[in-house]
Formats: C-alpha cells, structure tokens, sequence
C-alpha cells in the first residue's frame, strides 16, 4: 500500500496528509472513505478528484468506502460557502442519496470478497442518534475554541453561522469515527475544503477511543488560468447525461486547454505517467490535432457513460463538423445531434401540408431572407437530412427523424432543427 501516496504525490493528486500516514501505508492494505453530500441528484466533474483517489486506493489493494451523505446532507456543510447552504426536504435528500449511489457505483468493484468497495449512507446511523447521545457521544469531546479555529467556520463568523453548520463538522467526525468502530476504516480522503472536517474526525477517534487515524485530501482544480474547473458557459458539468449530455460531457474535455491536458489525463485517467508523457510529445509534434484531448475526452466519457456513449458521441460529432452520413445514422445518434442544436418548434400542421424549403431556412434562422434561401438553394448550399435541397423541396411530415426532427444544414457546419410539437 505504499504505492498509494506515491503514485498520488506523482500525479499531482496529493494537497496535504497528516503525518505517519506513509508508515501506516507501508505496514499493509488500508481502508479508506470518502463522503459525497447529496446536495444535487448528480455528481459534477469536480467531485471526480477524490472518487479517482479512491478508486486508485482500490487498484493497489485497499478497500474503498463510498459514503454518500443521507443524514449530513439535512445539516448542510459550510466547507467552501459564504453563505448559509438552503435547507433540503428529506425526501429530495433521499432521492438525490438513491441518485448519487447508482453513479458511484460506475467507478469501484463492489464485489463481496477481498476489497470489494463499500457503499454505505450515513443517515443508518445518524437518523436514529438522539441529541443526548450525540452530545455525550461527539460534542464532550470538542471545545468551542477549537471549532472556531477551522476555516469552515472561521470564515462565516463576519457573515454569520447557523448553529445548524456550525456543529456540522462534529457530525462528519461522528461519522469518521464511527467507519473506525464499524468497518476498520482508519482514512478519509476528500477535497482540500475538507482538511477541518477531516481532522475533526481524527480528534474524536483520538480522545473517545484512543484510536489513531489518517486524512488525506486532493487538491480542488483549477485550470491554468486560474478559473475554477468543472464549469462550463452553461454552469456545472453534470456526471448525469439529463443534465449534462454524453456529447457535452465529451466537447467538455475535448476542449480543455493545451496548458490543462496534460494535470487532466494524470487526474482523471489510470494511463501510467510515462504513456501520458507519449501522449503529450505526440501532442505537442501537432497540437491541432488535439490528440490528447481526444484520448482525454474518451477516456472519462467512456467511464462515466459507457464505451457505447462514446462510439455515438464521435458519429454524432463527425456528423455535425463534417464527414458524418446523417442518413445511415441511428436514431440515437440522430437524437444526439438534434440536441446539439438551434431548434425551432413547429405544430404538425405546418408541415402537414409541406413547408417550403426557402420558408424552413428563414424559420430556423438559417437564412435572413427567402432570397438568400433561394440563392444558397441554388448553389446547392442547404440540405435536408443530410441531403442537398433542391430549390423547389418542401418539408413535410415523412421527414421527420426520431424524436420528430428535421435536421437541416447550411454548408458543412451550420445546422438547425425544426421540431414538430404542440
């Protein structure tokens, strides 16, 4: 197990630790957590740091606990935030629980022997904790002082705190502690943001059991240019395809920039460093092509979404940048691509009768004017599903694609939809 802090401090994956944690590793296989807080019924981008340094934990032998937090999340965490986080209703925490376990489970081997992965909630042992129980159990053994010197808290004091997140960080010390008692968990690992709660833990366990624990945490990513990662124009880039679509979730990484890729592959991949470093001096001989994006984007994309998502993905894309055949197409792919563009929607009985070629152009903003519909139809400039329009075409309802689409496109990369709908 001494191999975990290695190949984490290698690859850049290693904010801080507390002391002792490499001879703990050294002495045999660890068991490790981390907590995920259902504040959202997704995880984002930004959460995969520690799920990655968990999942290498399981790689080279120790067996991961994924948390995810149906008791905390009604508490909220001040961990990061300037403000008091809204309170959830208990059924959305559950929910958002039942959510987040189905996307974590995409990343661990959960099998029932040696160091299949965990997967516990912490509302099982929260819910029932009555307040006596927890104040003799957790608050004895903390004194305001030394809450009030964690940064969590040290930060809101001008702004103000709630009693509610205030005592947050003595609950997830309660449940670090209580992973010791349960489950012979002896690390937490987590985001930067989490080095008081973390520590709060380790105290706890120290002073009620006599137990010596370790903490461990990444740090939160930010992109060459200083701006936070995991964030897109649009917001959030969710690990839920709803929210975030399989194509967008790729673009998102094919986009990275060239400073970024390399700190990506190493955070968000288990390529070994020096095939990464390959990869990079094939990048940088002809960055246009963008081979380490492409190998970037495939390779989380296909983790997060499947190795299917990906096949589809990269039909969808060759169709709308050039050299995709939109007529032998699935339609899932067609699907893909309608989403990823300006649509327009439409009753039925516009295109009952047919729609004039020149008429859908102007429609969905393809052209300004019918006359320079008419002029780019005769050059052969517009097509309808994938093929040339001619001048006198109409659209009607035997064009329709799945989904009640009609793709149609302005040279090679301008496309448009006109959707049928009420």
């Amino acid at each position: 197990m001494n191999g975990l802090l290695k190949t984490l401090t290698a690859r850049g994956m290693v904010h801080d630790a507390t002391p002792g944690l490499e001879s703990r590793l050294e002495a045999g296989p660890i068991v490790a957590y981390v907590g995920f807080d259902p504040t959202a019924a997704s995880l984002h981008v930004g959460n995969l740091v520690p799920v990655m340094a968990l999942a290498w934990l399981q790689r080279l032998g120790g067996r991961p606990i994924v948390l995810v937090g149906g008791g905390t999340g009604l508490v909220g965490d001040p961990s990061g935030k300037r403000d008091e986080r809204p309170m959830l209703d208990p059924v959305v925490v559950g929910e958002n629980t039942a959510a987040l376990q189905a996307q974590l489970g995409r990343f661990f081997d959960f099998s029932p022997s040696g160091n299949g992965a965990l997967l516990r909630d912490n509302a099982a042992w929260l819910a029932p904790l009555s307040l006596f129980e927890f104040l003799r159990d957790a608050g004895k053994h903390f004194t305001v002082s030394y809450m009030l010197q964690k940064d969590s808290v040290k930060s809101r004091l001008e702004t103000g705190i709630s009693f509610t997140e205030f005592t947050y960080m003595l609950v997830q010390a309660y449940d670090f502690a209580h992973l010791a008692r349960a489950d012979d968990c002896e690390l937490q690992m987590g985001g930067s943001d989490q080095w008081g709660n973390i520590t709060a833990g380790i105290e706890l366990a120290a002073r009620r059991d006599g137990r010596k624990l370790h903490g461990l945490v990444v740090p939160l990513l930010t992109t060459a240019r200083g701006a936070k990662f995991g964030k897109s124009e649009q917001g959030n880039i969710w690990l839920d395809p709803d929210r975030t679509s399989p194509y967008a979730f790729h673009q998102f990484w094919l986009n990275a920039d060239d400073a970024d890729v390399s700190r990506l592959l190493a955070f968000f991949t288990f390529l070994d460093l020096a095939e990464i470093d390959t990869i990079m001096g094939a990048h940088d001989a002809d960055p246009g092509q963008r081979g380490a994006q492409r190998r970037l984007a495939d390779d989380v994309t296909g983790r997060v979404h499947g190795a299917d998502a990906v096949d589809r993905v990269r039909a969808a894309a060759a169709i709308l940048f050039g050299g995709g055949d939109l007529r032998s197409a699935d339609d899932g792919i067609v699907a893909m691509v309608a989403a990823e563009v300006p649509t327009v929607m439409v009753p039925a009985g516009a295109l009952a009768a047919g729609m004039p070629i020149a008429d859908a152009l102007v429609l969905s903003g393809l052209a300004a004017s019918k006359g320079e519909a008419r002029r780019g139809l005769d050059g052969g400039g517009f097509s309808i599903n994938g093929v040339t329009a001619e001048p006198d075409a109409v659209v009607g309802l035997t064009d329709l694609l799945a989904g009640g689409v009609v793709l149609l496109r302005k040279g090679k990369r301008n496309w448009a939809a006109i959707r049928v709908g009420r």
